[in-house]
Formats: C-alpha cells, structure tokens, sequence
C-alpha cells in the first residue's frame, strides 16, 4: 500500500495548518471566526481548504491503488497531491498573494482528482 505514506504527509501538514491557527487566535485573542484580523482569515481559508479537498483525494487515490492500480502512478499522483496543498498553502498564505501559486496548488489537487476518477472509471468499466 502506497497511499498511507501520503495520507501520513498531507496529516502532518494539516497539524501544521491547524496549529497556525491556533498560534494567531491566540495572538489576537480571537475565540470564534476570524475578529477581522487578514492573517487569520487566510489561515482559516487554507485550513479549511485543505479540509475539504485532500480527504476525497486520498480517498480517490486509495480507492485507484486498492483496484490493483498502477504504484508508479499511485506515486506520482500522491507527489503532485502534496506539492499541490503546499503551494496552495504557501499561496493564500501570502499577505500579497501571488495567485499563481494558489491556482497552481489548486490545479494539481484538481488534476489528481480527476485522474484517479478516470482510471477507477476506466478499470471498473473495462
């Protein structure tokens, strides 16, 4: 099983996204929501990004490698996935964003959902 090795790097970048956070709620003493504060509003949205996109993905992928799916592509996809989140984090980090790292990252997660979609279609119809 390939796919555990990247459900393990892309959980230690969502402790390190969390934790982020955590450290500028504490700093502007904000409880609940963002208390109007640009920074924490950006870490929330990359956190919360990161929540919505990579569990389908990995799942998309599991489900790809547990169909006897190819491992240099299990591989392959899993690499682009965590490059992906790291520039999309790195990104809508930036207080003067450069949209094209957060398009870029977006691109990617984007791509291996897409590609792991194909293939489990591919292999359960052919």
């Amino acid at each position: 099983m390939v796919t555990p090795i990247y459900a393990a790097l892309l959980a230690l970048l969502y402790i390190f996204l969390s934790l982020r956070v955590i450290r500028l709620r504490i700093a502007f003493k904000v409880g609940i929501g963002d208390g109007e504060q640009k920074q924490l509003t950006r870490a929330i949205r990359v956190q919360g990004n990161f929540g919505e996109y990579v569990p389908f993905a990995l799942l998309l992928l599991w489900m790809y490698e547990t169909m006897n799916g190819a491992p240099l592509l299990v591989h392959i996809l899993g690499v682009l996935l965590c490059l992906g989140r790291v520039l999309h984090a790195y990104g809508v980090s930036q207080r003067r964003e450069t949209l094209a790292f957060r398009q870029t990252g977006m691109v990617m997660t984007f791509l291996v959902m897409l590609i792991c979609s194909a293939c489990i279609l591919i292999k359960y119809f052919l």
